[in-house]
């Protein structure tokens, strides 16, 4: 039997304190001020299991208010477990309304995708970020990385991906990669694009809505304000490119277009045969039910 048939009436309590709530929207302040730079925040213990986003939870708790609309989405499914419970528990703590129609939406919190919907002026997306820190993969040493942020000295993640297209043929890094918020050339801050997938890189460029990245257990915000130029790190004679797979297509929606996700399965009268499906669930349906 679950909670909510005991105590039907049952809301999450002190959720959010108002010290907490005030912490964190300096912090979103800041990071919306210095586009791509990582802001200290003492992250607070939420009612989710480890790795469910607190980061991304606690700014939407800070943020969402009754007049709010919010949309929950996990890999592109707005029916997960995760993006269930956490909308939910969102809704209950802020009062604010639900849907999973993007253009409804005031703010989006979401693991691993933006949705395939254009996001318009006004709107906010809080990613769930496990690994804010670019620079990881070449640096462990905390005290480095501040310095190597301070001077923006990235010339050892210029050499890691050198050395991922010598050795493969083509940059493999997918989530989490590199950027330059500003440009290349008034460009300050390398950020992690995680947990997003390359495909969605380009629509953080420029874009009409603010970014807010959140990680918990780092402990840091930070943020991509709209109208921001936001350039993968590449090379002049290899230019960046998304995640491609040729000839394949939606099977529920019939789309080449979006962002697809395989699904293995096998086939009484043969080999094992790979299926596609839109990552992004509700998109899919929509695109499915207005056609004919």
């Amino acid at each position: 039997m679950s909670v909510s048939a005991i105590l039907p009436d049952a809301r999450p309590a002190n959720v959010m304190d108002d010290g907490a709530t005030r912490e964190i929207r300096r912090a979103v302040l800041t990071a919306i001020a210095v586009p791509g730079y990582q802001v200290p925040f003492g992250s607070r213990e939420m009612p989710v299991a480890r790795g469910w986003g607190s980061g991304g939870l606690q700014i939407t708790l800070a943020m969402a208010g009754p007049d709010d609309v919010v949309k929950v989405i996990d890999q592109g499914d707005d029916e997960g477990v995760n993006a269930v419970n956490l909308r939910r528990l969102i809704v209950a703590a802020t009062g604010a309304d639900e849907t999973t129609v993007p253009a409804e939406a005031t703010i989006i919190q979401t693991r691993h995708r933006i949705p395939e919907d254009p996001m318009h002026n006004g709107q906010v997306l809080v990613l769930q970020v496990p690994e804010p820190e670019p620079l990881r993969g070449v640096e462990r040493d905390t005290r480095e990385l501040e310095r190597m942020h301070a001077e923006a000295d990235y010339a050892r993640l210029w050499v890691s991906l050198y050395e991922d297209r010598v050795r493969n043929g083509v940059i493999t890094q997918t989530t989490g990669y590199p950027c330059m918020v500003g440009g290349r050339d008034g460009g300050r801050y390398v950020i992690s694009t995680t947990p997003i997938p390359r495909w969605d890189v380009p629509r953080l460029h420029r874009s009409a809505f603010l970014s807010l990245f959140g990680a918990g257990r780092a402990k840091r915000i930070y943020a991509v304000p709209p109208d921001t130029d936001v350039e993968p790190l590449t090379f002049t004679d290899v230019p960046f490119e998304v995640e491609t797979t040729p000839g394949a297509a939606c099977e529920r929606c019939g789309s080449s277009e979006s962002y697809l996700v395989s699904i293995p399965a096998s086939d009484a009268a043969g080999p094992a045969v790979e299926r596609w499906v839109c990552s992004d669930t509700d998109w899919c349906r929509r695109r499915s039910e207005s056609q004919p």
